[in-house]
Formats: structure tokens, C-alpha cells, sequence
């Protein structure tokens, strides 16, 4: 099992000392688990030119292309990120719009969960806005009952948080369950087929 953590931050602070509490029990677990800092890099955002859908990759030839088979390698997905004015870091969502729309291989039945840092307020948007990667890529996310998210200005505070970490360990060992079942039920059943595409864009 392969697991690509995302580290949205700019730093290796709060967010990353969460993720690496995660990738603590993935390692554990027999997993290859990869935390990929992506916060302190130049990404613009998407321009909608729809290049890719010929290329097979964004025209923009940078971060996004160079990491995009770490992707495809993935059995799970774990995407970090601080909390910027109640919203994730908007590098780390220029990176993620490239990176999934860009990309057409089958995500489905990657795993994924998002991991949210915050001092107070904010994590619940946030959380929401990352899941919606999974849930437009037909990838089943793990949650714990709660938010996945940590409390903290450093990662001292971090650390200090045993509620959040405790809850990200929880999902650190759902995901490699699920991953595990995953793999045996692609063996023994295979995948579902591929969605029927049909656009209407709301208007009958």
C-alpha cells in the first residue's frame, strides 16, 4: 500500500507535525507513506484553457505534472492544510484543481480524508472544501465520527493535542483498513464500471 500525504502549509509547523503523527501509524502498518510539501511552491491556479484534455496533463509544465504519478501510485490520499481566513491555504487548492482535473486516469477507490490545523475556527469549511476532491473523483473518504483536524499555534500545541491527534490515528489505521479491503475486493469481485456521463448542465 502506497499513501501520499499532501502538506499544504508553507511550513514544516502544525499541519506537518499532524500528518507526520499519521504517517507514523501507516508506516507501522507495512504502508509507504510520503509527505509531499507543496505550500511553499509557485502554483498558479487553474485558466480553464482545457489543454489537458488532449495533453493528458496540465500545459503548465511545473510541480503539477512532476507529482501527478505519486497520485496515480497512491492507494490513499491524505490532504493537509492550515487554516487561512476559515479557508485551506489557496496555494494548496491552485495545486489540487490542476492536479485532479488534469489527471484522467481512475481515482476511484483511492482512499482519501483531508486533516485540517487551525489555532481555533475555521476547520469546518475548510474540511468541506478539501473532501469535495474526493467526492468529485468518486474516491471514498475516511472521517472518525468528527472532524480531522488539530488545535495549535506550533507545533508544540500540536503535540500537546491529544484529542486531535488520538482522532487522526484512528483514521491513519480506518484508511489502511480500508485500503487492504479495497485491494482484496478488486481481486475477488473487480471494479465497478465506470459512470455513465450524462450532462445537462441543469437546464431541461
Amino acid at each position: 500500500m502506497k499513501v501520499l500525504l499532501i502538506n499544504g502549509s508553507p511550513r514544516h509547523s502544525c499541519t506537518y507535525t499532524a500528518l507526520a503523527e499519521m504517517q507514523k501509524v501507516f508506516e507501522e502498518a507495512g504502508c509507504e507513506a510520503q509527505i509531499l510539501d507543496i505550500g511553499d511552491k509557485d502554483i498558479p491556479g487553474c485558466k480553464g484553457c482545457l489543454a489537458c484534455k488532449e495533453l493528458g496533463h496540465c500545459v503548465m509544465d511545473d510541480i503539477v505534472n512532476e507529482t501527478a504519478p505519486l497520485l496515480a501510485e497512491a492507494d490513499g490520499v491524505v490532504i493537509g492544510s492550515p487554516v487561512y481566513v476559515s479557508g485551506p491555504n489557496g496555494t494548496l487548492i491552485s495545486y489540487l484543481d490542476r492536479l485532479f482535473y488534469s489527471t484522467h486516469f481512475d481515482k476511484r477507490m483511492k482512499v482519501g480524508t483531508a486533516v485540517v490545523s487551525a489555532r481555533r475556527n475555521g476547520t469546518t469549511a475548510t474540511f468541506e472544501m478539501l473532501n469535495q476532491f474526493f467526492f468529485s473523483s468518486g474516491m471514498p473518504a475516511v472521517a472518525i465520527g468528527n472532524w480531522n483536524a488539530v488545535h495549535g499555534y506550533t507545533p508544540e500545541d500540536v503535540l500537546a493535542d491529544e484529542e486531535g491527534l488520538a482522532g487522526l490515528r484512528v483514521v491513519a489505521e480506518n484508511m489502511v483498513f480500508l485500503m487492504k479491503s479495497i485491494a482484496k475486493g478488486k481481486e475477488d469481485f473487480g471494479m465497478p464500471a465506470p459512470p455513465v456521463r450524462v450532462k445537462t448542465n441543469y437546464i431541461r
